[in-house]
């Protein structure tokens, strides 16, 4: 499952959903419920009764938490209602009335507009404060009517005299003014919050330039939270009518379509299809068997569809739109979201049933970015190692079908190349490799990597080409000034390929010129190594290993073994080896 934030829904054997969660991080979420015993007896009996499991990806836990609750409301499934009432969060309604009211609440009835839910009380609160500093609406609960007000049976209240009404009760605002507010208040719930914006950004300079800098501090905090808290959310739309929502993605073999359900102004449904294309069917063929399949499915008699483009198919009284920006490119969005998680998925769970076909996709993947003759199934990469021209050395690592071959790895001691000469010692390596392959009718590669740009590039097609007369694919990893794989080259004269360092292609490539360098640098520190703990005591003979280090324990040094006397020598480690080390250093001279 994927590790973003979403919805999941739980089914019995019978296909009805018994339970609704929301997830900051789906995979976590709801691996958690299957690997531990719970406290909770209900809980394990909910788990118990678990056959199937569906989810939507949304993009903010706020965006997970009101679409669960829309859910939990529509399908009320049996382990939700033991601990929550599907009504719990807060709506903005405003009432249908002659000089309509607006307030928060929790109970959704007939005969107001409602808009929502939110997220949290706190939320919507700052949203009514904020609303009644703008607008001076009245708070007060009389019926008002022209009869009533005519008739003079209310009288102003505290709230006038402080500026926060107008006195519609009394006649001194007119409907017509006040119908002004309300609209505009309702073009602010529906998520138009530059309204307040604007306006706070205008009080902010105001009191600034006044130089009453601690108002304008207040005013500021206001504005950075309702910048930051965006009210409107993609889960809720702007309208009330019933709306489907196809998202589409396709791979070489099958096409994907999800479709979001919207009633009410909300999702209520999520569900994606696979179709698997047999003649090379246009996109837009499919997507039109798709939604008929889909809304008869559903039952659906949305007369809006929201669709990435136009299908080959018109419906009796169905307008089809292509959202180009809002709400409802935001409800597009998220069902493309929702079908390319799907086929992650789906090559996730393939891959696991059989995982030469992700080493296959790779394969056909590089084939056509780097515009191979051949799927490349045996790749071999070079590199050298040396520090100013000494102890170098060069290494080649093996890939078949995208999978080290390590015991295919060769390394190498440069041999004709002295100082440091990178070209030279490219050039050597790949002779002999190559050459030696042809001598023993070896397979060669499919495709040779070089750990360099340009340069290496060419030296390597000179020797592999001009000189063996082979014909095999060549690609550069040229590296950034941090050591890094920055680019891709392929063709003479060498040209980048437009990877991402987030594609799998590039941090496989990426992986396999790490794995050469390491593979190099390892050969070198061990020669170095073993370069540099030669002495003098390596050239006497009858003098093995297990003697050298016992002298070199006991004296520290080869220049205090070769100082010390033969009596010395031999209480380490014998008269007889004494007397073969102590001649070494101190030879006979014949007279």
């Amino acid at each position: 499952m994927p590790s973003t934030p979403g919805v999941y829904q739980y089914f019995n054997s019978e296909g009805k959903i018994i339970y609704v969660g929301k997830a900051k991080n789906l995979k976590r979420r709801v691996s958690s419920y299957f690997n531990k015993q719970h406290d909770s007896a209900k809980t394990n009996i909910l788990v118990s009764n678990i056959a199937d499991i569906k989810y939507i990806c949304v993009n903010t836990e706020a965006d997970a938490l009101l679409l669960e609750n829309n859910l939990i409301k529509k399908y009320q499934p049996r382990y939700n209602i033991l601990l929550k009432d599907g009504k719990t969060y807060p709506w903005l309604c405003i009432t249908k009335e002659p000089f309509p009211r607006v307030f928060k609440t929790r109970n959704v009835v007939r005969g107001a507009d409602y808009f929502g839910p939110y997220p949290s009380s706190w939320t919507l609160d700052l949203l009514l404060e904020l609303i009644r500093e703008l607008y001076p609406i009245r708070t007060c609960k009389h019926p008002l009517s022209e009869q009533g007000i005519a008739s003079h049976k209310y009288d102003v209240c505290l709230q006038y005299h402080i500026k926060n009404c107008l006195a519609p009760c009394v006649g001194r605002q007119s409907q017509e003014e006040y119908r002004k507010f309300i609209d505009e208040i309702r073009e602010i719930a529906k998520g138009r919050s530059h309204i307040i914006t604007d306006y706070l950004m205008q009080q902010m300079q105001q009191l600034a330039a006044e130089y009453k800098f601690e108002e304008a501090q207040k005013i500021k905090e206001k504005y950075d939270l309702i910048v930051k808290y965006q009210l409107k959310t993609v889960i809720t739309t702007t309208s009330d009518n019933d709306i489907d929502v196809f998202g589409y993605d396709e791979d070489e073999s099958s096409a994907y379509i999800n479709i979001l359900r919207i009633a009410g102004g909300s999702v209520v449904q999520g569900f994606t299809i696979e179709y698997k294309k047999t003649l090379d069917e246009p996109k837009e063929e499919i997507l039109s068997l798709a939604i008929v399949e889909l809304r008869e499915r559903f039952k659906s008699i949305s007369r809006e569809v929201i669709v990435p483009f136009m299908p080959d198919i018109e419906l009796d009284k169905v307008n089809f739109i292509i959202p180009q920006k809002g709400d409802k490119k935001k409800l597009l969005d998220l069902s493309i979201q929702n079908v390319k998680q799907y086929r992650v998925d789906k090559y996730k769970q393939s891959e696991k049933l059989n995982p030469e076909q992700r080493q296959v996709r790779l394969l056909k993947e590089i084939q056509e970015r780097l515009y191979l003759e051949k799927l490349p199934q045996h790749i071999e990469c070079f590199d050298n190692s040396n520090i100013s021209g000494s102890d170098a050395v060069a290494a080649c690592v093996v890939y078949k079908m995208a999978k080290p071959s390590k015991k295919d790895y060769r390394k190498y001691i440069i041999k004709t190349v002295e100082g440091p000469d990178d070209y030279a010692s490219m050039a050597e390596v790949v002779h002999r490799r190559y050459s030696r392959m042809i001598e023993e009718g070896t397979t060669l590669p499919d495709l040779i990597l070089t750990d360099g740009g340009k340069g290496q590039m060419e030296v390597v097609r000179r020797v592999v080409e001009d000189e063996l007369g082979l014909n095999i694919a060549i690609a550069g990893l040229a590296k950034n000034d941090k050591h890094h794989t920055s680019e891709v080259l392929v063709g003479f004269p060498p040209r980048s390929v437009g990877l991402k360092p987030t594609d799998v292609l590039f941090k496989f490539l990426a992986s396999v010129q790490d794995e050469v360098h390491r593979f190099a640098i390892t050969f070198h520190r061990d020669k170095r190594s073993k370069s540099q703990t030669q002495s003098e005591l390596d050239k006497i003979v009858g003098v093995g290993e297990k003697t050298k280090n016992l002298l070199l324990k006991h004296f520290k040094s080869v220049k205090r073994i070769s100082l010390a006397s033969e009596i010395e020598i031999s209480e380490v480690i014998g008269k007889s080896r004494a007397s073969v080390v102590y001649t070494h250093f101190h030879p006979k001279i014949e007279p």
